[in-house]
Formats: C-alpha cells, sequence, structure tokens
C-alpha cells in the first residue's frame, strides 16, 4: 500500500528534509507542504490525506492545536526539536513523535508504524464488527465489545474499563465513542457513564448496577435508558 502525506513546518528546511527522506521510499508520497497552518488545515478538509507531518511550535498556530482539528481517519507524526511537548502529543493520540534532528533511521522507523496501523484499519474494517480501533499510547489498540464492562468519560478522555485486561485510557469525547459502539448492544446512562446492555444485573434506586459495581443513572438519560433496558430483559 502506498500513503499519502502532506507536511507543515514553519521552516522550510524542515520540509525540505521530509520531502529528501519521503522520496526515498515507494509506500510514501508528500503531496504537499505548508509553511502556513490554516491554510493546510483548509487543504486537509479539502484532499484528505493518510498522514500528517506537523511541526508543534509555529507563531501563526500551535501544532498541538491544529492537530485537534485533524480527522481521526488521518494519523499524525509530530517533528518538532521540543521535547517536553512528548507527553501532549501523546495525549493527541499521535502516531509518532519525531524529534529533530531525527535520523533517517527513526524516520524509517515511525514510517513502518504508520503502515503497520493503516493495514490494521484496513483489514478492520473488511472484518465484522466486534471490536473497535482505540488510538491510546502512541498505539491503535483492538477492543473487543465484549471485552468492555463500562465505559467512564473524564471532559476529553475516556477509560474503557474491561473484564480482563488493563483500562485504557484514550483522548475522545464520549459522544465519537458512542458513535464506534453497537447501539443494541450499548447505553449511555449518565453524562460519565456508558455500559453494555449484558453487563447490567439489577436497576434500582437510580443506580445501574453491574454485579457489585454500582453506577449513577442521570436524569436526563433515564427515560431513553428504560425505554432500551426494557427491551432487552
Amino acid at each position: 500500500m502506498k500513503l499519502t502525506a502532506i507536511a507543515i513546518d514553519d521552516e522550510p528546511p524542515a520540509l525540505q528534509v521530509l520531502e529528501h527522506l519521503c522520496g526515498q521510499r515507494n509506500d510514501i508520497e508528500l503531496v504537499k507542504t505548508f509553511t502556513r497552518p490554516t491554510e493546510a488545515l483548509k487543504h486537509i478538509h479539502k484532499f484528505p490525506v493518510d498522514v500528517v507531518f506537523l511541526d508543534i511550535k509555529m507563531p501563526s498556530m500551535s501544532g498541538l492545536d491544529l492537530a485537534k482539528e485533524i480527522p481521526e481517519t488521518t494519523q499524525v507524526i509530530f517533528t518538532t526539536a521540543h521535547s517536553e511537548f512528548a507527553v501532549e502529543g501523546f495525549n493527541l493520540k499521535a502516531a509518532d513523535y519525531l524529534l529533530k534532528p531525527f535520523s533517517p533511521e527513526r524516520f524509517e522507523q515511525a514510517i513502518n508504524k504508520v503502515l503497520q496501523t493503516s493495514e490494521l484499519l484496513r483489514s478492520s474494517q473488511q472484518q465484522s464488527a466486534g471490536h473497535m480501533l482505540i488510538r491510546a499510547d502512541y498505539s491503535l489498540i483492538k477492543v473487543n465489545f465484549t471485552d468492555i464492562r463500562y465505559i467512564e468519560g473524564l471532559d476529553d478522555y475516556v477509560k474503557i474499563h474491561q473484564k480482563n485486561s488493563k483500562t485504557i485510557v484514550a483522548r475522545l469525547t464520549m459522544k465519537k465513542l458512542l458513535e464506534k459502539l453497537p447501539s443494541n448492544a450499548f447505553v449511555r446512562i449518565h453524562r460519565s457513564f456508558i455500559v453494555p446492555f449484558a453487563e447490567i444485573t439489577s436497576v434500582r434506586n437510580k443506580s445501574v448496577f453491574l454485579n457489585e459495581t454500582e453506577l449513577p443513572l442521570g436524569a436526563s438519560y433515564e427515560s431513553d435508558f428504560l425505554r432500551l433496558y426494557g427491551k432487552t430483559v
């Protein structure tokens, strides 16, 4: 497979390095470069690409702010001389983080990583729907729907509590996550909680119980929840 990419950096020499490195490979095409983030963002929405190489410290707009506007289907590789932004890059679900000046070998690792992720995304779309893919820990994690115990929302983050695996923390809104879940198997019971119908053991006193775990039933969600839950029991 061949990836398409754009690069955004306010320093032309940095863009030239990326053009050279991409030109050495047959599996990625750098179709355009930008020194102005706002122009790049317009281009991305009009002409979607697989990968965006993105500098962080730019005078007109921070790369961290721009990354929040990039479609979720596009992978972001941050390229910056400032290591202190690594944690924020991690929080923004970046595919990788290249610290300038980076070697051709390190660049190759990043490209191989996004290639593997793209293959995983493609194969997942072709498979029957029994799981979802979540970006977290600089990785694309496969989460089986049947492994989910419940989901907890924390502002712009979610915690996916699993039965037999570690909890996954990802930068994602509850609304976006709900779109990934099968509507006949999951329900939102509170602004901060989504639960699978199969895990519910009882409902009483404005609470939903998953065995010993008690979760609140929000007033604005109660009517829809009880209607949907009644269809499953």
